[in-house]
């Protein structure tokens, strides 16, 4: 990449991260080409589409996630350590008003730059929670695709109740009896 080239991407990157922050992930892309000095083709050129820039906002959380995970995998009781990454999907769903409902509706789409993210998360998970199943915590017909999509479900309705800022934890706690055997 040529050296304006380089700028550009990374003040595109800097611009989308603050407007998903301030306004969400439907915020406008000609706004965020706009506010990083480019016009939007520029932006096109680098993030073909919406999810594309999107994974490259959220890459840096996505792999502080996955490094979490790995740290988790030697937890002494598999099951907290399963629910403790949950719980840290949730918050990093809900830094980003929109976030969840992309994340949901990525999950069915397999060409989207936010599915292929999914994938590693989608490992990662499914370590936790085979280990929290062999361990006799969690039941055995229970899928890391369920549970993430229960994760963004429940991140989804956190972020819609934005005045009851107890409910995730409230509805992980339900989810997670359904998963006891």
């Amino acid at each position: 990449m040529r050296a304006d080239a380089r700028r550009n991407y990374g003040r595109l990157l800097a611009e989308a991260r603050s407007a998903f922050a301030e306004r969400g992930t439907d915020t406008s892309l000609e706004d965020v080409a706009r506010r990083a000095g480019v016009g939007i083709g520029t932006l096109y050129r680098h993030f073909p589409n919406r999810h594309a820039l999107m994974s490259a906002v959220f890459e840096d959380a996505v792999s502080d996630l996955l490094a979490r995970s790995r740290e988790l995998l030697d937890a002494p009781q598999p099951c907290t350590a399963l629910v403790e990454w949950l719980r840290e999907i949730i918050a990093h769903a809900g830094e980003y008003r929109g976030l969840a409902r992309a994340l949901m509706s990525a999950s069915q789409d397999e060409g989207s730059h936010l599915a292929r993210c999914s994938g590693p998360m989608r490992e990662a998970g499914g370590a936790l929670l085979l280990r929290a199943q062999e361990s006799g915590a969690v039941r055995p017909d229970v899928s890391i695709d369920d549970l993430l999509q229960l994760t963004n479900a429940i991140a989804l309705a956190s972020e819609e109740t934005a005045a009851d800022p107890a409910l995730a934890d409230r509805l992980l706690n339900l989810t997670l009896r359904g998963l006891k055997p």
